[in-house]
């Protein structure tokens, strides 16, 4: 039996990267992440209130690469027993992107939210046309499941379609 953890840990260790709880002195850096125009198609829309609200608190993560911010990880947790699974969310700055810790925080969040949470399935629905974020989960162990239409608000108002994602516990790598 799986004891679901009541505390967030004060830190994840991935093989690379470290996953600490997010607090307000990492809004400047994921501010910097969010606007960045490489970022600003999959995240738009960030501005300091909406970084305190959404990104601080018990299931905000800042990832780090030897002690600096890089990104952020984000989960979230359907808790009714019948359909129990945490949904994740990442951004990565796009100086640190293509040396697998996108893959690396994947990994270990999961291993947390399996191990640490209790739960069995963990997805993430990266744009069905961002083909970075989905060869990145697809490393993690990330499978495939389907399209969602017109899923997700895009940065021009618009709406696009991603590509739901999951990860069994009995499939982790």
């Amino acid at each position: 039996m799986t004891v679901i953890a009541t505390e967030p840990p004060s830190a994840i260790a991935g093989q690379t990267v470290v996953l600490r709880p997010t607090t307000p002195e990492h809004v400047p850096m994921f501010l910097e992440i969010l606007r960045h125009p490489e970022i600003v198609p999959w995240w738009g829309g960030y501005d300091l209130e909406r970084v305190r609200r959404e990104l601080l608190g018990p299931h905000g993560y800042a990832i780090e690469l030897a002690g600096e911010v890089v990104g952020l990880i984000l989960y979230r947790e359907e808790t009714d027993p019948d359909h129990r699974h945490a949904a994740l969310d990442l951004a990565l700055h796009p100086d640190q992107q293509g040396q697998g810790l996108g893959c690396d925080a994947l990994r270990a969040m999961a291993r947390f939210l399996f191990n640490g949470r209790g739960h069995h399935r963990v997805t993430i629905d990266p744009a069905a046309h961002n083909e970075r974020a989905i060869r990145s989960c697809a490393r993690a162990g990330f499978r495939p499941i389907g399209v969602m239409r017109r899923y997700e608000r895009s940065a021009d108002g618009g709406w696009h379609d991603c590509l739901l994602m999951d990860l069994i516990s009995d499939d982790q790598p």
